[in-house]
């Protein structure tokens, strides 16, 4: 009696399918090249889903036919090879398949269509920001979002990396950068925590002639230097790709 009710002739089944499965991967990705995940366009992710899904099904399914899944592998990788070689002799097919990158910071003034066009978050840009080193969005003169969803930064002349150490140079160190409004919205608490207050950033928007509905994204520095960056920022026109 089987204890455990196991059918090891199925189990059998899905070892040699998983097997067919793996070397049928293996072959389709030689033949798409070397990307790494973070290199792949829309179109690559959704061809690497597919396949993906079609291995699984031909390894788990047992009622399915070998053919069938090898079949469905061999046919997406087959198709992805020829788009991707199609679409290094032709700009707009690349455009159509591949996307093109898009500016959301031109000359240090944060487009916003483009931000929102991209279904980016200012708050998940901000974080990239960070992330890259970019602590203090003052310092980036180009922030550009590639095809593949990555971002690229080009920062501003005096922003770029200086070596003090060897200039001899004692600075004051940076410190973080506080939100103080966002799309608009006041955020007190950071007001607060940097010592200030509501009515020391409307004086500062009165000053500048800026009102509070124009605006788009605020910081204060640990120098307490205000950067405005106003809504509804056009670019100049698309010079990538």
């Amino acid at each position: 009696m089987d204890i455990f009710n196991i059918d090891w002739m199925e189990l059998l089944d899905v070892f040699f399918r998983a097997i067919v499965s793996l070397v049928t991967l293996f072959f389709v990705t030689k033949l798409l090249g070397k990307k790494q995940v973070s290199q792949l366009s829309l179109f690559d992710y959704v061809i690497g889903i597919s396949i993906g899904n079609f291995a699984a099904e031909m390894t788990i399914n047992t009622d399915s036919p070998y053919l069938n899944g090898t079949v469905a592998v061999i046919f997406f990788g087959v198709i992805a090879y020829f788009i991707s070689r199609i679409t290094m002799k032709s700009i707009k097919l690349r455009r159509f398949f591949t996307g093109v990158p898009t500016v959301i910071i031109e000359k240090g003034e944060i487009i916003e269509d483009n931000l929102r066009r991209v279904n980016f978050d200012l708050n998940d840009f901000l974080q990239e920001c960070r992330s890259s080193g970019y602590f203090n969005i003052d310092d980036i003169y180009y922030a550009i979002m590639e095809a593949n969803g990555r971002i690229s930064f080009l920062p501003k002349a005096g922003s770029s990396p200086v070596t003090n150490e060897n200039m001899n140079l004692k600075i004051k160190q940076d410190g973080l950068c506080a939100n103080v409004i966002i799309d608009s919205h006041i955020m007190e608490k950071n007001l607060k925590n940097i010592n200030k207050d509501k009515k020391w950033l409307e004086k500062k928007l009165k000053e500048r002639n800026i009102k509070l509905d124009n605006v788009f994204l605020a910081t204060v520095d640990n120098y307490d230097k205000l950067f405005i960056y106003e809504k509804n920022k056009k670019s100049l026109g698309d010079v990538l790709e």
